[in-house]
């Protein structure tokens, strides 16, 4: 594996092609379905949105981190898609003493290249994984080159307690490649911060994510006030935090709001 681990249960093998896969990670059950797997994909979480076809029809197990074992034991897969971040250690772990079980671990667009490969290759869809990845290699090297000077920017991603991201996560590499220049980027993975706070590191920049709290205009006109010398604005947290083939759609997305600016 390029990025993650397989955990496999006492004298089991994994299946050349898995024909029974449940995903519990919303950004790469999309792209088990970009990877036209929709027949052997049987179980996803109630957060995964995309397609919403699957959303609408596939068996949900549960959230991603509080996953149903009844639910999943009922649906016997021979392959479970989990993340290291987005899924609970000891459920993960639980789970893995009877079915195998492949964890991502993404903290940078290398990270989420090498897990498309991963899923690609434990799927049995290789050459179509590597399409993928080129393509969003190639739009990203494409954007790196007109991205425009940094800006001092903060991410928002939860409030009371306010909440942002720190160095070590794929939306502070996402924010970087953006030209978004992390005005937390001295801190680690997701730390609680103070108004006051905020206002002393002097953003340029404040965005407010739409997962996963629901950040709404009213919000944005609340910080607009207290920070009358920053551009506050609403963004879409998928593009920011998804990394599966979502991201072929992300530099897109990052250029249309760098042009706001």
């Amino acid at each position: 594996m390029k990025n993650g681990f397989i955990l496999l249960p006492t004298g089991k093998t994994l299946r050349q092609r898995p024909r029974r896969i449940i995903s519990l990670v919303p950004s790469q059950t999309e792209l088990l379905a970009d990877l036209r797997l929709n027949n052997e994909v049987v179980g996803i979480t109630k957060f995964c949105i995309h397609p919403n076809s699957w959303f609408r029809n596939k068996k949900r197990v549960g959230g991603t981190k509080n996953v149903d074992v009844k639910k999943i034991d009922a649906l016997q897969p021979d392959l479970i898609i989990a993340n290291r971040e987005e899924n609970l250690k000891t459920q993960i772990e639980e789970l893995a003493k009877h079915y195998p079980v492949y964890v991502s671990d993404i903290q940078s667009l290398p990270d989420a290249l090498n897990m498309i490969e991963d899923i690609g290759f434990l799927t049995n869809t290789l050459t179509a994984a590597r399409r993928i990845g080129d393509a969003i290699r190639r739009s990203f090297f494409e954007f790196e080159k007109q991205k425009g000077s940094p800006k001092k920017s903060a991410y928002l991603i939860w409030k009371t307690p306010w909440m942002t991201v720190g160095r070590d996560t794929f939306i502070h590499e996402v924010m970087s490649l953006a030209g978004f220049e992390n005005v937390f980027g001295d801190q680690s993975r997701y730390p609680e911060f103070s108004l006051e706070e905020l206002a002393e590191r002097k953003p340029e920049l404040i965005l407010l994510s739409s997962e996963p709290y629901p950040f709404k205009t009213t919000h944005q006109k609340e910080l607009e006030k207290l920070f009358p010398d920053a551009r506050v604005m609403l963004v879409d947290g998928e593009m920011f935090s998804w990394y599966g083939s979502r991201l072929l759609q992300t530099t897109a997305y990052l250029k249309q709001l760098r042009e706001r600016l």
